[in-house]
């Protein structure tokens, strides 16, 4: 028998998701000042005493590290509309943020410090990968407007070769507008590297990147999408990178060993997570630079975040839970 839910348990489920966003919100400053103090550690020989990575003729209110902080904490506390994040900062925060700068000014500075951004995720992950000899590849559609409206966008379409296009998901067995992310992770989810394509471009055509990314030696776990022998020989005589794919049906059946498939679902949460707590299908980003600094920074995030589980002898991919310690 359906079981019907009633008005109280509705507003019951209700009381409990905005008593945990507020009690996020509550403790932002604290999870502000981890991240914070991980940023410092890392770049502690490439900032001055006010933690800038630049010499600034009139001191920001800001420091570089901050603003790096602040972005990477918005990220890992699932909250998508930046303009709401400003409005709670200023309104709920005043005290522990008293410097805060406007809104346009950190989206400016945090372009500029994407450089940083990423040095930070692949400094802290290549530390996580030490020893890591299996990796997984994978990619997910990023659409940037419903494909109604793909004619009339003008969303990223400052430049013809960044521009988003068209693209099919396999998944949702459906065309999509927008963009492609490719991601590289290790076995335990931990990021090695990223890519963002057009929506049309095939997945085996990721693989040439692939060994620019720094990989050697090494196992890469793929599904049918990367299939190619051409891009299989090319890996494995200059850099020594196995390629694993399972077989189409029309070819000859080698056995795919059932550990690959156990595995491949890793990257499979990854990207539930990344769609589910942090959001990487909600876009207000108008650019492709801010688009690709939202991304980087949810990511980071997620690096972040397992650091800190690791640290805390924690399991590492327990997201939601890291910054509850």
């Amino acid at each position: 028998m359906k079981k019907v839910m009633h008005n109280t348990d509705i507003q019951y489920i209700r009381s409990n998701i905005h008593h945990k966003f507020t009690s996020d919100m509550h403790n932002l400053k604290t999870n502000f000042d981890k991240f914070f103090n991980i940023t410092k550690s890392v770049f502690k020989d490439r900032i001055n005493q006010d933690d800038n990575f630049h010499f600034y003729p009139n001191k920001p209110k800001l420091s570089d590290c901050e603003i790096i902080a602040l972005s990477v904490t918005g990220e890992s506390i699932g909250i998508d509309s930046e303009n709401y994040f400003w409005g709670k900062l200023r309104s709920d925060h005043k005290d522990d943020f008293p410097r805060l700068i406007d809104r346009s000014n950190f989206n400016r500075r945090r372009k500029h410090l994407y450089p940083f951004i990423e040095q930070l995720n692949r400094y802290i992950a290549d530390r996580l990968n030490e020893c890591e000899d299996v990796y997984l590849v994978d990619s997910i559609p990023v659409p940037v407007c419903q494909i109604a409206r793909e004619k009339r966008s003008k969303i990223c379409k400052e430049c013809f070769e960044t521009a988003p296009d068209k693209g099919y998901s396999a998944v949702s067995k459906s065309y999509y507008y927008g963009y492609k992310l490719h991601l590289v992770t290790s076995v335990r989810g931990i990021f090695h590297s990223m890519d963002l394509t057009k929506a049309s471009i095939h997945d085996v055509h990721y693989l040439s990147e692939v060994k620019r990314s720094g990989l050697s030696s090494c196992t890469l776990i793929a599904d049918k999408g990367y299939l190619s022998s051409t891009y299989q020989l090319d890996l494995f005589t200059s850099c020594q990178v196995n390629l694993q794919t399972p077989r189409r049906a029309n070819q000859e059946k080698q056995p795919y060993p059932a550990i690959f498939k156990r595995m491949r679902k890793r990257i499979e949460t990854l990207f539930a997570q990344l769609c589910d707590q942090f959001m990487l299908r909600r876009n207000y980003a108008k650019t492709i630079m801010g688009l690709s600094v939202r991304i980087l920074s949810k990511i980071t995030a997620v690096t972040l975040l397992q650091y800190i589980n690791s640290k805390n002898n924690k399991p590492i991919n327990h997201l939601k839970y890291a910054l509850a310690s």
